[in-house]
């Protein structure tokens, strides 16, 4: 999954790259110091064969601009009724002072006390 995402932003080519890079610092290190091996890579003035097929597929690889044909979003109306049917079963709630007049005993008197025996 990981491979396909970065092919689908073009890391390929960041890999491809670097690899041509790489060729290029120790191919033109064989005749020069690496400092000047290095600036040669990396002047842009002497791509090798690599670089130039990377920036030519680069190119291929990049689509047009082309515009969608629908310029605006357009939804049909579609009438619809609504028709509200009230739930054939459902659960009665009672309010707080509803149950409170259905206990049928009072709480005794006086309150009962803990002993601290």
């Amino acid at each position: 999954m990981a491979l396909a995402l970065a092919s689908s932003i073009g890391a390929h080519w960041a890999f491809f790259q670097s690899l041509a890079w790489a060729g290029m610092v120790v191919t033109y290190s064989q005749d020069a110091p690496v400092s000047v091996a290095l600036a040669k890579t990396f002047d842009g003035e002497h791509p090798c064969c690599v670089c130039e097929q990377i920036a030519r597929d680069k190119k291929a690889d990049k689509k047009p601009d082309a515009k969608p044909g629908i310029s605006k979003l357009e939804f049909r109306y579609a009438p619809t009724s609504f028709d509200f049917h009230p739930p054939s079963f459902f659960w009665e709630v009672l309010s707080g002072d509803e149950i409170a007049s259905r206990l049928n005993h009072l709480p005794p008197l006086p309150p009962p006390r803990l002993s601290t025996a």
